[in-house]
């Protein structure tokens, strides 16, 4: 569950400085050149949060409604934390505290 969630902020914030910096630049700076380094950079973190997301949502037994909706959640900006949030809370609260 930690894998997916350190990968929901990344590609997240990936893809929040992608719409938010990024494209502006490019469009009103006429600057492609951090679209040309954060576009595949995020599209490459995506293909992982996918992975990841499959994995949890398999051990999870999630239906596969759910599975898509949380893989789809990284490219929406902000969608990866709501979800990361939604996802985990019931995981977290479900799973056994170790004592130490």
């Amino acid at each position: 569950m930690k894998r997916y969630r350190v990968m929901a902020w990344v590609v997240g914030v990936g893809l929040l400085v992608l719409v938010l910096v990024a494209m502006p630049l490019k469009y009103f700076a006429a600057d492609p050149l951090l679209v040309a380094i954060v576009g595949p950079i995020h599209g490459f973190l995506y293909m992982g949060y996918l992975a990841l997301t499959a994995d949890l949502g398999v051990k999870s037994r999630w239906p596969v409604v759910r599975l898509l909706l949380v893989a789809l959640a990284g490219t929406i900006p902000f969608v990866s934390f709501i979800a990361e949030r939604k996802v985990t809370a019931p995981l977290r609260d479900a799973a056994p505290v170790t004592p130490g």
